[in-house]
C-alpha cells in the first residue's frame, strides 16, 4: 500500500472513530464499555443521566455497583458468554442508581475486540423501560376492564332480547324494539367512550337519550352537576330511553302541549348520602301507554333501581306520569 493510500485509510479510520464517538455521546441510551474484569472503561452522558454517576465517578469502578446484590450472578454469566464470543440478546433486568433507587432496564451486550480480533471487553447498551412497563401494566388493566364491561354489556343485551321477546306482539315488533334498545345502549356507550370510561354528566345523559325524540323544548332538566359512574350511565340511560319511548308514543312528546321535567337532588347530610331523581310528565303518558307489564316498566321498576341498589316507583294520576328513583349516592357517582 502506498503512503497516500495508507494516509487515506488512516483518515477513514479516524473519521469512523469520530462518527462512532459522536453517536455514543449523543445517544439517548446509556452506552457503557467494560473490560473482562467487569471494570467500566467508558461512560456516555446518557449513562450519567440514567444512573446518576458522572463519567469520572464511574470509569475505573466495577459494573457491579449498578447491579442489585440479588442479581450479581448475572454479571459472571455475561462475562463468561462474552469470553466465548457470544452475542447476548436483549434482556430485561433491574439496575441501581447512585441514589439507591431501582430502575427497570433493557440491556444489550456485545463483545469488544481489538485489532487482532481478540475479545478484550464488552459493550453494554441500557435503556430505561420504566415508562414502557407502566404503559404495559395500564394496557393490561384496561383490557381487563374492557373485558369486564363487554361481558356486562352482553348480559344486558341478552336480558333485553329475552324480556323483549316475552312482550312482543310479532317478529317485526320484536326486531324494532330490540334495535331501539340496543341503540340506546350505544348512545350511553358513546358518552363513556368520550370520557375514557370515567363516566358522564347526568345532564348530558338526559340530552343524549332523549335526542332521538327531537322535543328538546318540551323537556326541562335541572339539578346539581353530577358525574355518573359507568354503571349508572348504562342503567339510567336505559330508563330514560324507556321513558322517552313511552312519551313519544303515548304521552307528552306525542303532542305539542305536554311537558317533561327531569329533576335530581343529592342529600349528603344523610348516612349514606342519597340521590333522588324524578321524571314528571304532564298531559300524556297516563291515559294510554304501558299497562305495567311491559319491558319499559320492568326496566323502570326492577332493572334500573336494583342495578343501582335503590328503589323506584311509577305513579299515573290526574294527567301526570311520575317516575322517581332513590339510590345511594355512591352507586350513582364517584364524586
Amino acid at each position: 500500500m502506498s503512503g497516500s493510500d495508507s494516509e487515506i485509510q488512516g483518515w477513514k479510520a479516524r473519521h469512523a472513530d469520530y462518527q462512532l464517538a459522536a453517536i455514543v455521546q449523543s445517544s439517548f441510551d446509556a452506552i457503557i464499555s467494560k473490560d473482562l474484569g467487569s471494570i467500566i472503561t467508558s461512560w456516555n452522558p446518557a449513562a450519567e443521566r440514567l444512573f446518576g454517576y458522572s463519567a469520572e465517578e464511574a470509569i475505573g469502578k466495577s459494573i457491579l455497583m449498578l447491579i442489585p446484590q440479588s442479581n450479581q450472578g448475572e454479571e459472571k454469566e455475561i462475562i463468561d458468554r462474552i469470553r466465548r464470543g457470544e452475542w447476548i440478546e436483549s434482556y430485561e433486568t433491574v439496575r441501581v442508581r447512585k441514589d439507591g433507587t431501582s430502575v427497570l432496564v433493557s440491556i444489550t451486550v456485545s463483545p469488544i475486540r481489538d485489532q487482532s480480533g481478540r475479545i478484550i471487553g464488552a459493550s453494554k447498551i441500557a435503556r430505561d423501560i420504566t415508562a414502557t412497563k407502566e404503559s404495559e401494566r395500564r394496557i393490561r388493566m384496561l383490557l381487563r376492564e374492557v373485558n369486564h364491561r363487554v361481558k356486562n354489556q352482553y348480559a344486558v343485551i341478552l336480558s333485553i332480547i329475552s324480556q323483549t321477546r316475552k312482550r312482543s306482539r310479532d317478529p317485526l315488533d320484536f326486531e324494532a324494539q330490540v334495535r331501539e334498545r340496543i341503540m340506546a345502549l350505544a348512545r350511553s356507550h358513546d358518552l363513556l367512550v368520550s370520557s375514557n370510561w370515567s363516566g358522564a354528566a347526568l345532564s348530558d345523559l338526559v340530552r343524549q337519550q332523549l335526542k332521538p325524540f327531537r322535543r328538546d323544548r318540551s323537556i326541562d332538566a335541572s339539578g346539581p352537576p353530577l358525574m355518573l359512574t359507568p354503571n349508572a350511565v348504562q342503567y339510567l340511560g336505559m330508563a330514560f330511553h324507556e321513558l322517552g319511548t313511552n312519551s313519544a308514543k303515548h304521552g307528552a312528546m306525542k303532542g305539542h302541549e305536554g311537558r317533561i321535567s327531569v329533576t335530581w337532588e343529592v342529600e349528603r347530610a344523610l348516612e349514606p348520602s342519597l340521590f333522588r331523581l324524578s321524571w314528571q310528565e304532564t298531559d300524556g303518558g297516563i291515559q294510554a301507554g304501558e299497562s305495567g307489564k311491559g319491558f319499559g316498566t320492568f326496566v323502570l321498576l326492577r332493572i334500573a333501581p336494583q342495578s343501582l341498589g335503590g328503589e323506584a316507583q311509577v305513579e299515573r294520576t290526574n294527567g301526570v306520569l311520575t317516575w322517581t328513583l332513590t339510590a345511594p349516592l355512591d352507586a350513582i357517582s364517584d364524586g
